[in-house]
């Protein structure tokens, strides 16, 4: 799954430990988010969305497959 979070928390000129602060996590969370290395929980993904007054939706991208299957990185 890829996001927008590095470029939402660029846009508003937000450091990665203030966002971190903000929704009680540590600032190694935000830094895997943000890389890919790290899917959030659905709480997390909610409280996010919440934070930038966005849906879930505009901050993570779910892609699929051609055949249906989510895709993985590598």
């Amino acid at each position: 799954m890829k996001n927008r979070l590095e470029e939402l928390r660029k846009e508003r000129n937000i450091r990665q430990e203030e966002l971190a602060a903000a929704l009680k996590v540590s600032r190694q969370t935000i830094g895997s988010l943000e890389n890919g290395r790290y899917n959030p929980s659905i709480i997390l993904a909610f409280k996010i969305a919440g934070y930038f007054g966005m849906s879930i939706e505009e901050i993570f991208i779910y892609e699929e497959d051609g055949e249906g299957q989510e895709r993985t990185e590598k």
